[in-house]
């Protein structure tokens, strides 16, 4: 992930604290439904599809999208964001669908915080903002929430899309093979599943379309 200032698709964030911005972003969420929608991310649904339910842990839930897909799928989900507004959301999405009991919504500055539990599968998709992040110990204190055989799932953009707040053309983002050597993960306990390059058609939040790469890599806690 690159963390950049200044200005971008999302407004000005000079100045500005992380928190400060998601919250008005999702903000303007809760005023214009068309800006973000509640669909799963598909890697996400791709994976977890083909594994047995469990606990999972959805890192920067958004609007709740991925909590609900995997609660209606029988999943006991924490989902946390560092806006208290994109936490209320996904609980409030997930107590209409009638699924409150499976999905707790928390907040956190990942930065500084991170959720208790065991997990059977950590989803992180498309983890990256802004602001400096701190991404690698995030990612390790994902993997280490993991149970015996559990499942870290992350997802990255590999590629620009037209409607991105990072238009920058020099961004760099992170090979699978360079973010899991950033885990420093011993291989004897945590190995590689999958990590890939693939591309797929993505819709905007104005319904625009295009082809976009992603970076994905699933990593397995060894079962004990």
């Amino acid at each position: 992930m690159t963390a950049d200032s200044g200005k971008n698709a999302l407004g000005d964030t000079e100045g500005r604290e992380p928190e400060e911005f998601w919250e008005n972003l999702y903000r303007e969420h809760r005023e214009n439904r068309a800006l973000w929608g509640t669909r799963a991310n598909p890697l996400l649904v791709e994976v977890a599809q083909c594994l047995p339910v469990g606990t999972a842990l959805d890192l920067g839930c958004g609007t709740g999208g991925d909590a609900l897909w995997l609660a209606r799928r029988g999943w006991r989900v924490t989902a946390v964001d560092i806006s208290a507004t994109a936490v209320e959301q996904t609980r409030r999405v997930a107590q209409e669908a009638g699924l409150g009991d499976l999905v707790t919504a928390e907040q956190h500055d990942l930065a500084h915080s991170f959720p208790e539990g065991g997990f059977d599968l950590v989803s992180a998709q498309y983890l990256h903002t802004p602001f400096e992040l701190p991404r690698s110990a995030v990612l390790r204190a994902a993997a280490q929430a993991l149970n015996p055989g559990g499942r870290l799932l992350v997802v990255d953009h590999a590629s620009v899309a037209p409607w991105s707040w990072n238009q920058d053309p020099e961004t760099h983002f992170p090979t699978p093979e360079e973010i899991h050597a950033g885990l420093e993960l011993p291989t004897a306990t945590w190995g590689v599943e999958r990590a890939q390059r693939p591309r797929r058609e993505a819709t905007g939040p104005q319904g625009q379309t295009a082809t976009v790469t992603d970076h994905v890599l699933l990593i397995r806690r060894t079962p004990q």
